[in-house]
């Protein structure tokens, strides 16, 4: 049964709103990022970005850079990393036929960095996993 807050707006399951909790938490405390992957364009040619937010623990961004110099040598795709701030970034992803698994490489270089402690918020990805869909890559 749905529930609805005093707004009008849906209340969110309990699991659910225990999780974001969690999160908010782990980006204050604990050495870790939050990655937002987002399709800007959803028709050919498809564009995505990756909204890295870095946690309060973290006082150096230099891994950022580093680690997406080491994709960049590797990946297929098109891509362009923007800093927005100290705790911001974006990685711009562009269409090619390896899109999503060379943005899932470099979502896992991140994690295989904190050890898997990072937040992957799915956002508008239709990404599905190891199954091939035309329909993901052009």
């Amino acid at each position: 049964m749905m529930e609805f807050n005093p707004d009008g707006s849906m209340k969110l399951p309990e699991h659910m709103n225990r999780k974001k909790e969690e999160n908010k938490e782990k980006l204050k405390k604990q050495r870790c990022i939050c990655v937002k992957r987002e399709v800007v364009n959803f028709s050919a040619p498809k564009k995505c970005v990756l909204q890295i937010t870095l946690s309060e623990a973290l006082s150096d961004n230099r891994f950022i850079e580093t680690i997406y110099n080491y994709f960049k040598e590797k990946a297929t795709v098109p891509h362009k990393l923007t800093k927005i701030n100290e705790k911001q970034f974006e990685v711009e992803i562009g269409t090619d036929f390896k899109r999503c698994s060379d943005c899932n490489h470099l979502i896992s270089e991140y994690r295989q960095f904190f050890g898997g402690n990072i937040i992957d918020e799915k956002g508008t990805c239709t990404f599905k996993g190891r199954s091939f869909c035309y329909e993901d890559y052009f």
